[in-house]
């Protein structure tokens, strides 16, 4: 009998030692690696396996091949800040207050103080807390600092992630120095008008203090001063210097590299991705790859300029697959192919209104209206997902069922053993069952589209009868009319007098009219009226479910402030080059 009872201890201590080591070294298979890749402004109309028969991505395709195809996947948003901010959180950004009620939807300078709020739980710091080595390499463009130069209360190190290597805005025109800058001219122009003001005020002033023969006081020297200010900030952008601001690297919290050299970015992307990957083989991991690829300006390296048919955009999209080959060749390389839930996607559709001169450097979304920024239209929010997960996901599948960039929280949170947060609203929801076919349809019945705090549209997934009804609420206004896009501006906007409110709402059935060209009506559609009754109530209950939050998009959030300006040099002369030994070129 002791001996017995001594075997059930020797074994029970057994038991809870590998346990122990098995969820600190991976050595647990229910929990796979977590491998995400998310390319930038990707139109849903680019990659091969997605019907492209121009551009070459044979990596992608064959990582299709080897999964399952999403043909429905949805964004949370047009443009990237919201939708990232949706895809870290599982939460629509509306909840977080990751839109905009202004023109300004994106977060365009690192001195800002607008950035995902540290309430939110990110799937990182969900899987950090199971023991998972996380990390970010590539584009994070969720904000930096709050209230000081150093505070990076925003920062992807504050959100659960253990590593991050990249860029902490997005890319802009100023990050290639032979591109026309966007940001500067913004600035400029902002504090130039400035400037003007005040001189005027000044001028004023000084004409009230001679007429009536008063001292220039210590106010109006204050006032010339900040006169004198704004004008050497808008001469200081007018020469560049928002590239050093806003272009830079960073290596967790360190800036390495201001501003960033493109020409071998790629590579070293790969590179540090490749790394993160052998460092932690033993162990599990979550790695989110979030490529600067294909947003513009679409800096292509020397092997791939000239070499697609679809000129600089098309070289980009094909740069990107080698990368993608790359680190998927790295997991191979270690024998974690099949303990690797690997996922591919955009963060939103291509940008239609880019151009360089009369040539187009924007993705294609196929079939699909609209693109970046066009609110609800289907060619901005629809976007390539794959998912591979070898054993557990039939290859070679194709789910044609609605799904959303938010479920990957849920999703991955389910991997790794983890619950989510019980205090909050996650709209997001879990793909394994449908992915594994053991259900047969996508739980989202309702899905909201925004533009900004905007709701455009809305779609309803009537499961019995395989319908996708689709209505816009609001639309924004092509220019010039009659054009599948806004090419009168950068890009289209959310409210005013750009966009077009529909009373009753456009109406269109998307299984039977994927391009959205047909609007039904009574007249054309029985069930119109009790579709635009439904959606009406939906709207209100989701409402509802919304509670006030700070908005970190709004005109003090986005304005730039020096004092929250991150620099590796003395400010305003930042500029450092700790990667001049790390360009070695991945073949």
């Amino acid at each position: 009998m002791p001996s017995q009872l001594s075997h059930r201890v020797v074994s029970l201590v057994a038991w809870v030692v590998f346990s122990l080591f098995s969820q600190t070294y991976g050595i647990n298979a229910s929990r796979p690696n977590i491998l995400l890749i998310m390319a930038d402004d990707l139109g849903y109309g680019d990659l091969g396996c997605f019907g492209n028969n121009t551009i070459r991505t044979p990596n992608i395709d064959q990582l299709a091949k080897e999964g399952v195809k999403l043909t429905q996947h949805i964004a949370a948003a047009s443009v990237c800040t919201p939708s990232r901010a949706a895809f870290l959180t599982g939460r629509y950004p509306i909840r977080s207050g990751m839109v905009s009620q202004i023109k300004k939807r994106v977060f365009i300078r690192t001195g800002a103080s607008g950035g995902l709020p540290e309430n939110e739980t990110t799937f990182a710091k969900l899987l950090q807390q199971k023991g998972y080595a996380t990390g970010i390499i590539g584009k994070w463009h969720q904000g930096v600092n709050c209230e000081s130069r150093n505070d990076h209360c925003h920062h992807p190190l504050k959100h659960g992630f253990d590593y991050f290597y990249g860029i902490p805005l997005t890319l802009l025109n100023e990050c290639q120095a032979t591109k026309d800058p966007e940001v500067d001219v913004e600035l400029q122009a902002t504090y130039w008008f400035c400037t003007q003001m005040v001189a005027l005020l000044v001028f004023t002033l000084l004409l009230i203090k001679m007429a009536t023969s008063f001292p220039v006081k210590w106010k109006t020297i204050a006032f010339i001063t900040f006169c004198g200010v704004l004008f050497f900030i808008s001469w200081f952008a007018d020469y560049g210097f928002a590239r050093y601001w806003n272009c830079m690297l960073m290596r967790d919290h360190t800036v390495i590299e201001q501003p960033i050299n493109l020409e071998n970015a790629a590579s070293r992307i790969v590179k540090e991705s490749v790394t993160f990957i052998e460092r932690n083989k033993k162990r599990p991991f979550l790695l989110f790859v979030s490529f600067f690829h294909v947003h513009t300006p679409c800096f292509t390296t020397k092997i791939f300029h000239g070499k697609s048919q679809h000129g600089l955009y098309g070289d980009n999209v094909e740069e990107m697959d080698w990368m993608v080959g790359r680190i998927l060749a790295a997991v191979d390389r270690v024998g974690l192919r099949n303990k690797t839930f690997t996922y591919f996607t955009s963060d939103h559709g291509g940008h239609l209104e880019f151009r360089e001169g009369n040539i187009q450097v924007g993705g294609w979304n196929g079939r699909l209206k609209g693109g970046k920024g066009m609110g609800g239209w289907e060619g901005g929010i629809r976007v390539p997902g794959i998912v591979r997960w070898p054993g557990k996901v039939a290859p070679n599948t194709v789910l044609d069922e609605p799904t959303s960039l938010m479920d990957i929280y849920p999703t991955v949170a389910h991997l790794a053993g983890a619950s989510v947060p019980q205090d909050r609203i996650i709209d997001g929801k879990n793909l394994v069952p449908l992915l594994r076919e053991e259900v047969k349809h996508s739980e989202h019945e309702f899905m909201f589209h925004y533009c900004g705090s905007h709701l455009h549209a809305v779609r309803w997934y009537q499961k019995e009868s395989g319908a996708l009804w689709k209505v816009h609420y609001v639309t924004p206004n092509f220019e010039p009319q009659g054009a599948g896009a806004c090419y009168g501006i950068k890009m289209c906007q959310c409210f005013g007098d750009e966009v077009t409110h529909h009373n009753p709402p456009l109406l269109f059935d998307l299984s039977r009219d994927l391009s959205e060209t047909n609007p039904l009506s009574p007249a054309s559609e029985p069930l119109f009226n009790m579709i635009i009754s439904q959606m009406a109530t939906v709207v209100a209950k989701h409402r509802n479910t919304l509670t006030p939050v700070p908005q970190q998009l709004d005109m003090y959030n986005i304005v730039w402030k020096p004092w929250l300006q991150p620099c590796c040099g003395t400010f305003p002369f930042c500029w450092c080059n700790d990667e001049s030994n790390n360009d070695t070129i991945i073949k």
